[in-house]
């Protein structure tokens, strides 16, 4: 059973979600996005990048690749599928999670560390954590901030599908701590399923002891946590 990490023109995080997930013992393959999801997939990464040059939107071309309905599809049997910083944009264009991501309040590439408070803590994206703990993972990215209609936000914080936020060292939320806007701080949300889940952050450069710090593990670690079809 592998992990897909799915391509598509413009994709440029592919490389270092297979290297992370594959320093966890976690078997993953790069996908082309026309060749379809393999049979034996397990799991299903979009990675970032900046897929078709962010045309249109970000993530918008992406998300209406084929290969996409075979994803929702596998979304739907409970196959764990994540979205990171351009796959986070991919999600939300494709329906698998809600809202959608913009252009950051600034206008401007941001490219630093930051630091996370995990909201939940009984999802397979954060089982390795405790709810309330502060993680730090590097965010790059120009249109991270989430945007959803304050209706439907407070369904989503109804839900607890909010995952992650942004937040100070000290797991404090605030307009300091957000580094490009999103709603209620909002950093990572679950689709439907908790086993869909998107991010702006990267945890796959969070995972490396050899580059830095190693808080984006828990996440990855989500994929051992979930058998397909469950």
């Amino acid at each position: 059973m592998t992990v897909s990490i799915i391509r598509f023109g413009g994709s440029n995080c592919d490389r270092d979600a297979e290297r992370a997930l594959s320093h966890l013992d976690i078997d993953a393959e790069i996908v082309w996005h026309e060749d379809g999801l393999p049979e034996d997939t397990s799991g299903i990464v979009l990675p970032g990048g900046f897929s078709y040059g962010d045309y249109l939107r970000a993530g918008a071309m992406a998300a209406r690749s084929p290969i996409m309905d075979e994803v929702r599809e596998a979304a739907a049997d409970g196959t764990p599928v994540l979205g990171v910083c351009n796959g986070a944009q991919v999600g939300c264009e494709s329906g698998l999670t809600d809202g959608a991501f913009t252009t950051n309040e600034r206008a401007r590439f941001q490219c630093e560390h930051v630091f996370l408070r995990v909201e939940r803590a009984d999802t397979p994206w954060t089982a390795a954590y405790e709810e309330g703990d502060v993680i730090e993972i590097p965010i790059a990215h120009g249109e991270g901030r989430y945007e959803i209609s304050e209706e439907r936000l407070e369904a989503l914080e109804d839900d607890g599908r909010v995952l992650f936020r942004y937040c100070d060292e000290n797991g404090e939320p605030s307009a300091d701590a957000n580094p490009n806007g999103s709603k209620h701080n909002v950093a990572g949300i679950l689709g439907d399923r908790e086993t869909v889940a998107v991010l702006m952050p990267h945890p796959e450069r969070a995972t490396l002891p050899d580059v830095g710090r190693t808080d984006g593990q828990g996440v990855l670690r989500g994929f051992e946590a979930v058998e397909p079809g469950a």
